[in-house]
């Protein structure tokens, strides 16, 4: 092969509002949210094979091949790809990751990952399967795949795979993670869960513009009261930070967030943020840092 190695970002993402309306008669959750995508991530690089295989080198996580979703992704794809036809090469890849974002902190990495990697390895294998094929796979993965895999922040409806775009009111986010790990599981099967929140109707999206007001207004996290109960860590986190500005749970936990007007003024109250807590500023964007960076590569090659 020819291709030159692709390198993108797979970027993180916050709930900036999550409901749980019920539960379905399938065991999952019927949920709302908001996704703002941010402009930091995981670096993935990918370089084409003729083998057939897939080979990742991610340093410093310890998950077997069977359970990590970027090996997940690219074999999902590969018998898509071998299964339709659609690819005349042999389509193998070696993938390095410089993973930067905290696992198990509610902040989207191993879903955004196994995103990056399908649009990616779609483009290099010139499987040539539009969005809503590459969403459709990234669903049978993980319910927060399709978003990055769309690559817009949304609101979302359903157990999140129902998305509609939004433009959302740009904001420097601080994010902290606290030294525990949240069991998604655990929380799901809590009969202490809030399953009864109000829906939000589309009509109050507002053209899909959403500024602070409507931030404001359907601010929360059904699962933050739970999380916090369960896990004195993360609550402490949050009333750290909400001496700053609103602060709130995102996903599942554990990262806790604020938004801010500035850069400055985030970085600030970062640098102040007590020794052990994990912690990045990153800014929202409306697009993902994947798709960009994707259509920068395919104009130059």
């Amino acid at each position: 092969m020819n291709t030159p190695p692709l390198t993108l970002t797979a970027p993180a993402k916050l709930n900036l509002m999550l409901r749980i309306l019920g539960r379905r008669e399938d065991g999952y959750h019927e949920l709302q949210t908001v996704f703002q995508l941010l402009d930091v991530g995981d670096t993935l690089s990918f370089t084409p094979t003729n083998d057939r295989q897939i080979h990742l080198h991610c340093p410093g996580v310890d998950v077997p091949p069977e359970q990590n979703l970027i090996v997940r992704a690219s074999r999902l794809l590969q018998e898509a790809a071998l299964q339709q036809n659609i690819s005349r090469q042999n389509i193998g890849v070696k993938i390095s990751v410089d993973k930067v974002l905290p696992a198990g902190g509610g902040i989207g990495g191993g879903s955004s990952d196994a995103a990056t990697t399908l649009l990616a390895l779609n483009h290099l294998w010139q499987c040539e399967l539009d969005l809503d094929a590459l969403a459709e796979l990234g669903r049978q993965l993980g319910a927060d795949i399709p978003v990055f895999v769309r690559g817009a922040s949304a609101f979302a409806e359903g157990v999140g795979e129902k998305l509609t775009p939004v433009s959302i009111e740009p904001r420097w986010y601080v994010v902290l993670k606290p030294a525990c790990h949240v069991s998604t599981a655990a929380l799901f099967s809590n009969p202490r869960l809030t399953r009864d929140s109000a829906a939000i109707t589309l009509a109050a999206l507002r053209d899909r513009q959403l500024n602070s007001d409507w931030l404001t207004q359907y601010a929360g996290n059904d699962f933050q009261p739970l999380v916090e109960d369960l896990y004195p860590e993360v609550r402490e986190a949050r009333e750290w930070l909400a001496q700053y500005a609103d602060a709130f749970l995102t996903g599942t936990g554990a990262c806790v967030f604020a938004g801010f007007e500035s850069e400055a003024t985030a970085r600030q109250v970062l640098e102040a943020r007590p020794d052990g807590w994990e912690g990045f500023v990153a800014k929202g964007a409306d697009e993902s840092l994947t798709h960009r960076q994707l259509a920068n590569f395919a104009a130059t090659v």
